[in-house]
């Protein structure tokens, strides 16, 4: 029988807290599982079996008017019953949708004392090659990291339920999102960390530096959010919150935000880049001073700090590429595109997200070098 020693507990015990997270986010109600919009209505795939396209008028690439599908229930309280449902088109390509005999759609019934009163074509039913997706990815990272894998799928699940549970329900409910984002963002972080080293220092070497950039994140995008007037209601679907009940909702703080829990992922990889590097320093050169471990994670973090700063450029201007095309193609001046505010709120995205992975080096190298190093320095 293995001895459990303390370095055992200390590695294995953040599986265990997280296992137990996960299942407490997974019964904890939101608050918001019965609001009224979804009342006396059940939400079923349905086979479409015909349609009738007559009533679609097109006018070049827009297409307005109506679809009718005669669609077969595949699940639900009416599993096998057939119905005609209209598929309301408005002209716009992002939000319409046309379907086929053969589609699976994902539709809403509305109904009373066991009628349907009304069905409303929602979408097409993507679930399940989104699980499949899903499926090959979770396999993938087992198969290829083994045990490392499964602590990555348990921090993927975690993040996953920590948004949804908690961030979303304290911003719907009018707490800070400074605050409460800092806080949750720092708790998720620690977290994931430990289920990559367990409790120990490095863990607490790696978190205390995504924790400072956080902070430094956080407190340079609120600035320039201000300097440049940049309201909340840019980030897409944020302005509909007021209209739907949520007026008294501070978008722009929101929009400050999500500005440092974006960046986030980014520092903690950096951040645990650098304290592997100087834990791997000093365990093959256990007479190491700290100081020289520190200039050895100050050396790891300037490598790494060129690459993900273009990877958060990368992935901030890949989400709004078809919009750079459109002004390229209308001849629009570069101070012109750099003034609008949606580009200005990616520019603070970008910059104060990157300005955050420039306070994780060093913070973690400090960190790592003085809670990891044991050398004393050489007597002459």
């Amino acid at each position: 029988m293995k001895k459990i020693t303390p370095e055992k507990i200390r590695y294995y015990a953040p599986v265990l807290v997280t296992l137990i997270a996960i299942v407490v986010l997974i019964f904890i109600p939101t608050g918001f599982e019965n609001r009224l919009i979804y009342q006396g209505t059940e939400r079923v795939s349905a086979r479409v079996l015909s349609t009738d396209d007559s009533m679609i008028i097109d006018t070049g690439l827009v297409r307005s008017g109506e679809q009718s599908c005669v669609i077969e229930f595949l699940e639900g309280s009416f599993k096998g019953q057939e119905y005609t449902a209209v598929n309301m088109l408005s002209g716009s390509l992002e939000i319409d949708k046309i379907f086929v005999p053969g589609d699976t759609a994902y539709v809403r019934i509305s109904h009373r004392d066991g009628e349907i009163l009304s069905v409303s074509m929602t979408d097409h039913y993507r679930l399940p090659w989104e699980l499949l997706l899903v499926g090959i990815f979770v396999a993938a990272l087992v198969l290829f990291a083994g045990q490392t894998g499964v602590r990555a799928v348990l921090s993927f699940i975690l993040t996953i339920l920590m948004i949804w549970k908690i961030v979303v329900p304290l911003y719907l409910n009018g707490f800070s999102p400074i605050i409460s984002g800092i806080a949750i963002t720092a708790a998720l972080s620690v977290m994931i960390v430990s289920l990559v080293y367990g409790f120990d220092k490095r863990a607490a070497a790696s978190s205390l530096g995504i924790i400072i950039g956080l902070g430094f994140t956080a407190a340079l995008g609120a600035v320039f959010t201000r300097l440049m007037n940049i309201h909340g209601a840019v980030m897409t679907g944020s302005e509909s919150l007021l209209y739907c009940g949520f007026q008294d909702l501070n978008l722009t703080e929101i929009f400050m935000a999500a500005v440092f829990i974006g960046s986030s992922g980014a520092m903690m990889d950096l951040s645990v880049d650098i304290t592997s590097a100087v834990d791997d320093v000093i365990r093959k050169k256990p007479d190491i001073t700290p100081w020289e471990a520190v200039k050895s994670g100050i050396t790891v973090g300037r490598a790494a700090m060129g690459t993900i700063t273009t990877t958060l450029l990368l992935a901030y201007s890949g989400s709004c590429i078809a919009q750079l095309m459109v002004f390229m193609a209308q001849g629009t001046p570069l101070d012109c595109i750099l003034n609008y505010k949606y580009i200005a709120a990616e520019l603070v995205h970008t910059v104060a997200g990157s300005f955050g992975i420039v306070a994780v080096a060093p913070v973690t190298a400090v960190a790592a070098g003085l809670l990891l190093a044991k050398g004393e320095q050489k007597k002459q």
